[in-house]
C-alpha cells in the first residue's frame, strides 16, 4: 500500500517532479514511482536542512554576551548544559584530549537528526528519519569520519595496527574480528536511529485507528456515546506527540555519544 504523501511533497512534485525525472532518465535510472519521482523522505531531509541552516543564521546574527536571548540560550544548552548531555559535554568525556576539533562535525549531524526526528511531532511533516535511507546516510558520515580522524591521527599503518590488538601472537584472529566489529556499527547506528523513530510513528498510527473505530461506532449509536468514546482520540495525539519528542532526543543522544566514542577509540594512543 502506498502511503499518502504530505502537503509539502506534493508540492515540490508538482514543480520540480518533471526536472527530476528528466535526471533520473538521463541517468538511466528509472524511477519507482512516476508520479511522484521525489520521495518523501529526501523532501523532508532537505527541508530539515533549510531550516535548520536558516536557525543556525538567524541564531547567529542575535549573539549576544550582555543579553543572550533565549535562542541563544537554547543554541547553549544544546552544545553544553548542567545535565551533561550536550554535545560539548559528551565529545569532552568520550573523544578524548582534542575533542573540540570534533564539534562542527558532530554536532552538525546531531542537530540535523534532533531536527528531521522533531518532524515527526509537526502537523503535515513527517520524520525523514523513519526511511531507513536518511539514517543509513547519518551512519556512513559518521563512519567515515572517525575512521578518518583514526588515520589522521596514526597514520594508515599506525591505524591498521590498531585493530591487530597489543598481543602480537593474537594479530591474525584479532585483525579481522576488530575490522568486522568496526563495521558493524553502520549498522548499528542505522538500525537503531530508523527502527525507533519508525515504530513510533506506527504506533501512533495503529492507536489512533484502534480508538478512532469505536469513537465512529459510537457517534452512529448515540452523540453522548460518540463525545464519550472520542475523548481517547482526540488524547491519543498529545500523548504520542510527547512520546515521539522523548523518543527524538534520546535517539539524538545516541548518536551523538556513539560518534564520541568511536574517535575515542579510533584515535587512543596505546599504552
Amino acid at each position: 500500500m502506498v502511503e499518502q504523501a504530505t502537503g509539502v511533497t506534493q508540492f515540490v512534485n508538482q514543480y520540480l517532479g518533471g526536472p527530476a525525472l528528466a535526471l533520473l532518465s538521463a541517468l538511466h535510472i528509472r524511477s519507482s514511482n512516476p508520479e511522484q519521482p521525489i520521495p518523501e523522505h529526501v523532501v523532508m531531509g532537505v527541508l530539515v536542512l533549510v531550516i535548520g541552516t536558516l536557525l543556525a543564521l538567524w541564531v547567529r546574527s542575535r549573539l549576544s554576551v550582555e543579553r543572550p536571548r533565549a535562542s541563544q540560550q537554547v543554541a547553549e544548552f544544546l552544545l553544553k548544559n548542567p545535565l551533561g548531555f550536550g554535545i560539548n559535554d559528551v565529545l569532552e568525556e568520550n573523544a578524548g584530549h582534542h575533542w573540540e576539533r570534533y564539534v562542527p562535525m558532530v554536532g552538525s549531524v546531531s542537530i540535523f537528526i534532533l531536527l528531521a526526528n522533531l518532524f515527526g511531532a509537526v502537523p503535515f511533516l513527517k520524520a525523514p528519519t523513519g526511511a531507513v535511507s536518511v539514517p543509513l546516510a547519518c551512519a556512513i558520515i559518521t563512519f567515515a569520519y572517525f575512521n578518518w580522524q583514526g588515520i589522521r591521527h596514526h597514520g594508515i599503518g599506525g591505524y591498521l595496527k590498531h585493530f591487530a590488538g597489543p598481543v602480537a601472537w593474537l594479530s591474525p584472529l584479532m585483525f579481522p574480528v576488530e575490522i568486522l566489529s568496526t563495521s558493524a556499527r553502520l549498522l548499528s547506528l542505522t538500525v537503531r536511529l530508523w527502527a525507533n523513530i519508525f515504530a513510533s510513528d506506527m504506533i501512533y498510527g495503529l492507536f489512533l485507528g484502534l480508538f478512532a473505530g469505536p469513537a465512529a461506532w459510537g457517534w452512529t449509536k448515540s452523540p453522548v456515546i460518540g463525545v464519550i468514546l472520542g475523548v481517547l482520540p482526540a488524547l491519543v495525539p498529545i500523548a504520542f506527540i510527547a512520546l515521539h519528542v522523548f523518543v527524538s532526543v534520546v535517539q539524538t543522544y545516541v548518536f551523538t555519544i556513539l560518534p564520541a566514542v568511536y574517535i575515542g577509540l579510533a584515535t587512543a594512543d596505546e599504552h
